[in-house]
């Protein structure tokens, strides 16, 4: 898969990892940076390397919860309603730029993510598997965003920030693309499918079996703990938090062609499994301390198994 999206998005070598990381260990993403740095572009890019159902969604502030999760449809000739499934019904989703949509339209993705299922009339409706969402989102510093509430947030396993490339990169990305005018498109630049929902279930296998040993466990509760005392942060992170962090470390050992987590994976995968699950003290916020800034010093401070 690294080397079919390596044709297409160029120096964005850590983001891809922990995209790779999330899907195969039965995880969400949302993809955060300013628009034009392939948030999309890499999307499509991972979906066209699959052998899966893929659906895309432009969240914009007039959809509604049943734009996306489905609603019931009259039909004449039997005279009752029937529930017409929407694109949330696929296995690989893209929610683009996410937080443009409203809070209630937001929420309609929360049941799908977490329970793997649409509840509609009272009757719940299961979702193929495999199921993985990836999100976009601008900053929410710009213009006509709505913040995600904390409870969708954390359902997505990973914020990943894309940045601007660098400049070799960006070169590259001008060489590459300037023909398309722009409008990169994945199948066109010979992007192959190559993983199949079977290679999806038996990865997520492999990965839940490997071993973690009790002091990594010890080290994963005493970072956990180490969020809630912190007095940059008012909201710590959660059991739900800790148990993503050991499955994303469980990913990275994997990658690294281990069969055990160590101390090194766990610290690789902390900033982008916490950054969106705490929350800043009001006093940290004005000083313009950043919670990745929080999170850094926090590990720093934490003893290290060896």
């Amino acid at each position: 898969m690294r080397d079919e999206i390596s044709k297409v998005i160029f120096g964005q070598d850590e983001v891809v990892d922990f995209a790779l990381a999330a899907l195969f260990s039965s995880g969400h993403v949302l993809l955060e940076g300013p628009p034009g740095t392939a948030k999309t572009l890499l999307v499509r890019t991972i979906a066209a390397a699959l052998n899966l159902q893929f659906r895309r969604v432009q969240m914009t502030p007039d959809l509604l919860p049943g734009d996306i999760a489905g609603s019931s449809v009259f039909r004449a000739a039997s005279g009752t309603f029937d529930f017409r499934p929407g694109p949330v019904f696929t296995n690989f989703l893209l929610a683009d730029e996410i937080n443009r949509s409203s809070a209630r339209t937001q929420s309609a993705l929360l049941e799908a993510m977490q329970e793997l299922g649409v509840t509609h009339d009272g009757v719940t409706h299961p979702l193929p598997d495999p199921f993985i969402t990836f999100a976009t989102q601008n900053p929410i510093e710009q213009e006509g965003t709505y913040p995600l509430p904390l409870a969708q947030l954390d359902r997505f396993m990973f914020k990943i920030e894309m940045t601007y490339p660098d400049q070799t990169a960006e070169k590259k990305v001008l060489r590459e693309h300037h023909a398309n005018a722009g409008k990169s498109n994945p199948a066109a630049m010979d992007v192959r499918a190559v993983v199949s929902p079977a290679d999806i279930v038996d990865s997520r296998r492999l990965i839940r079996e490997t071993h973690v040993r009790d002091e990594v466990i010890h080290y994963v509760s005493e970072l956990l703990k180490a969020t809630r005392n912190d007095d940059g942060l008012s909201v710590g992170a959660s059991p739900r938090a800790g148990l993503m962090l050991l499955m994303g470390a469980k990913s990275l050992a994997r990658f690294a062609d281990r069969d055990f987590v160590i101390p090194d994976d766990v610290q690789q995968a902390f900033l982008p499994t916490m950054r969106h699950r705490v929350v800043l003290a009001p006093s940290t916020e004005l000083e313009g301390t950043t919670a990745d800034e929080v999170l850094a010093a926090l590990m720093e401070s934490v003893e290290v198994p060896r």
